[in-house]
């Protein structure tokens, strides 16, 4: 049956096919016919003529106990990071981040009431949560989407925390508005914000908000640490200050990138 308020150009099938790649995760890497089609309300024909057209185009594979997803779906995020530009600019000055505090620094961008992260430079250290390319977490609990979120205006902002989270996790931190509203304003105005455990136990983040050339807020970066080993006082008195540095360059240098004049060479 078509979607909910699809529109006349929608294109069912090609959402259905998102649907099951999508239906894989951490939880669940390996999944049978019936599980697909249980995890997606599809019907079990539909989900296995989606499933054999994803392994012919090759994301995806048949194993013993049912499909997995093929390293190819990563294609399709990849294209998304390479098409905006952002890891291009950022990759040496989050590097250089990493190198001067020690931590693992990363940039994500909201995605509905959750951040995705698009970018990442890990120092080898354990943590309560795993992050890689694609994770998503609710944003208002961390500071990555902290600095998204006091951006906006207030009836974007209502819509957008209206959406249910996608990642699966439930935060330690869940606001009041009142208190939420408080929060965003102080980030507002001092420009940077502080996730103190606030997303799970033993996380602690300080991120600041990365422009494009008309100075409207497309992400944050952000510099991670162990509560455990890095104090509050270390993380805002010697990791901020290096992070609003690297995210003042990585925004210039995005501009400066989309500033410059593209040619289209012909065809050969």
């Amino acid at each position: 049956m078509p979607r909910d308020g699809a529109g006349p150009d929608f294109i069912e099938a090609l959402a259905r096919g998102l649907d099951v790649i999508t239906a894989f995760g951490a939880a669940r890497p390996v999944m049978t016919l019936a599980e697909v089609a249980a995890a997606t309300g599809l019907a079990r024909p539909t989900a296995r003529r989606i499933l054999l057209t994803l392994a012919e185009l090759g994301y995806v594979r048949a194993v013993e106990r049912g499909f997995v997803l093929t390293p190819r779906v990563l294609d399709l995020g990849v294209a998304y990071v390479d098409a905006l530009g952002l890891w291009e600019v950022a990759r040496p000055h989050l590097e250089r981040l990493v190198e001067r505090t020690g931590e693992s620094c990363s940039i994500a961008q909201l995605d509905g009431s959750d951040i995705v992260y698009v970018a990442r430079v890990a120092v080898p250290k354990i943590v309560a949560l795993s992050v890689q390319i694609g994770t998503r977490f609710p944003a208002l609990p961390t500071s990555l989407g902290k600095v998204q979120l006091a951006a906006l205006p207030p009836d974007e902002l209502e819509r957008v925390l209206a959406e249910p989270t996608r990642s699966g996790l439930t935060p330690r931190w869940r606001p009041e508005p009142e208190e939420r509203d408080a929060v965003l304003r102080e980030v507002r105005a001092r420009g940077w914000a502080l996730t103190d455990e606030q997303l799970a136990a033993g996380i602690r983040s300080v991120a600041a908000p990365l422009r494009d050339g008309e100075g409207r807020v497309i992400a944050g970066v952000n510099v991670n640490c162990h509560a455990a080993e890095t104090s509050v006082d270390h993380l805002v008195g010697h990791h901020l200050p290096l992070l609003l540095q690297a995210a003042g360059d990585i925004s210039a240098d995005f501009a400066r990138r989309a500033a410059l004049p593209r040619r289209t060479l012909p065809a050969s």
